[in-house]
């Protein structure tokens, strides 16, 4: 799978700008302010069908603009796919695969499979489990639709639920027939999502201990361990015996939404102990492993987006990483890099096959224009 050429008109801070990319390493160079990461949020919309800087769609228009547009120009097991993503203001976003609009964007979502490794990554750590249950959703989501589906059920019934709860806390409800239906009807959908991850789990730990050793050198020994109240109790029996306290709370307490991950290292928890570049190398050896988890699963190697990856790694791990993501193993990356020299230094000492795009802060657009 290779992005050939993307186009953008009025996406963040490039008015119109075109480029063609290498089939294995680009590289996005400039000052800060200059696009490179906006570049890298263009490759992710035509992904997701959304951007990974702002959820907004109508606030990644050009400023004094009413309009942006991306298409991507891709090849697929030897076929050649366009994707084209249109956004007026105050109109239903346009996302079409050749040519064809979807009627859920959820449909598209997989058939570009791809990774981002962004400084932002540091939530998972630094924040609560709502960023690791995201982490999970994102990469099974991409692999199996019958997992989305069940989880945006299960989060439609989740808030339905909750709104009960809200109204029966005025009311000083105590008819507790309607929820019982709710907490079977959730309860399908829960177990599903439960088995899911689990499955997940075991295939993608071990992935990630040899990718953290690789980067670590093999000189810390790092784990992930899933986290569910569905090991203690069954979904149905959760919801029963906390009733009392979620119309107290007003909110459902118990359930798969309760997930988390808890990560360490050399035993102790990653959070409190690890230092930033230990915090940083564990996330690039989980978004590694994600990589290969999901080219295993969907046969064809995801795009690999890597943005502003060098701030608090030693030298020593920056080429480590840079050495083996360039490698035979993995396909198309994107890298930004305040630094030209730097990441030419890097590239040119392993011997990596590359294409640089130089941005300026004055004209973040400088490439090679023609017809979107």
């Amino acid at each position: 799978m290779v992005l050939k050429k993307l186009a953008l008109i009025n996406f963040r801070n490039h008015a119109d700008a075109v480029f063609r990319f290498d089939s294995l390493i680009n590289c996005f160079t400039g000052p800060n302010g200059a696009g490179k990461t906006n570049l890298l949020d263009a490759i992710h919309y035509l992904s997701f069908t959304k951007g990974f800087i702002n959820s907004i769609d109508s606030q990644n228009i050009l400023q004094e603009q009413d309009f942006f547009v991306l298409r991507g120009d891709y090849e697929i097991d030897d076929k050649e796919v366009q994707l084209f993503c249109g956004q007026k203001r105050n109109q239903k976003k346009q996302f079409k695969f050749n040519k064809k609009d979807y009627e859920k964007l959820s449909e598209h979502i997989g058939k570009i499979p791809l990774v981002l490794i962004v400084p932002s990554d540091i939530l998972l750590i630094s924040e609560g489990s709502e960023e690791r249950r995201k982490f999970l959703d994102s990469v099974i989501s991409q692999y199996d639709r019958l997992y989305l589906d069940a989880l945006m059920a299960y989060n439609r019934m989740l808030n339905q639920r909750n709104a009960w709860l809200k109204q029966a806390a005025k009311r000083d409800q105590n008819d507790w027939s309607l929820v019982h239906i709710m907490d079977e009807q959730m309860n399908e959908f829960a177990l599903q999502i439960h088995e899911k991850r689990k499955t997940f789990m075991d295939k993608f730990l071990p992935l990630f201990k040899e990718y953290y050793a690789l980067i670590s050198m093999e000189s810390e020994v790092a784990h992930i361990s899933y986290q569910s109240q569905l090991f203690e109790a069954d979904f149905i029996k959760l919801c029963e015996d906390r009733r009392r306290k979620d119309l107290a709370l007003e909110y459902t307490s118990a359930g798969i939404h309760k997930d988390d991950l808890l990560f360490t290292i050399q035993g102790q928890t990653l959070k409190k102990f690890a230092s930033q570049g230990q915090q940083k190398s564990f996330i690039i050896g989980l978004k590694l492993a994600q990589f290969d988890f999901m080219a295993q699963q969907s046969k064809a190697k995801p795009i690999l987006l890597l943005d502003d990856i060098f701030e608090k790694l030693d030298q020593e791990r920056i080429t480590q990483l840079i050495r083996l993501v360039s490698e035979e193993h993995f396909g198309q990356i994107f890298i930004t890099d305040t630094h030209k020299d730097r990441i030419s230094a890097i590239l040119d000492g392993i011997g990596a096959n590359y294409s640089i795009f130089e941005l300026s802060k004055s004209t973040p657009s400088a490439a090679a224009h023609d017809q979107i």
